[in-house]
């Protein structure tokens, strides 16, 4: 099964958590750190559960989020 690199970029994400409710394999949470705007991030909680759907990418209001394919 193919493993997939999701990237949030913590700067640019403002918490709104749309990208945690939509994930059908529950794999983000917020993050305890806060980001230079004053939000929690999103971040992987089960990065190795991840089946690369884009629902967190395409739900995402400000492009935080990329999600690559890793290796063959």
């Amino acid at each position: 099964m193919p493993k997939f690199l999701v990237e949030f970029d913590e700067d640019v994400c403002k918490g709104c958590e749309l990208c945690r409710s939509v994930c059908p394999k529950n794999v983000i949470e917020m993050s305890s750190k806060i980001n230079a705007k004053g939000y929690s991030p999103a971040s992987f909680a089960l990065p190795d559960d991840c089946i690369g759907c884009q629902s967190c990418a395409l739900v995402c209001p400000d492009g935080a989020i990329s999600i690559y394919k890793e290796g063959n």
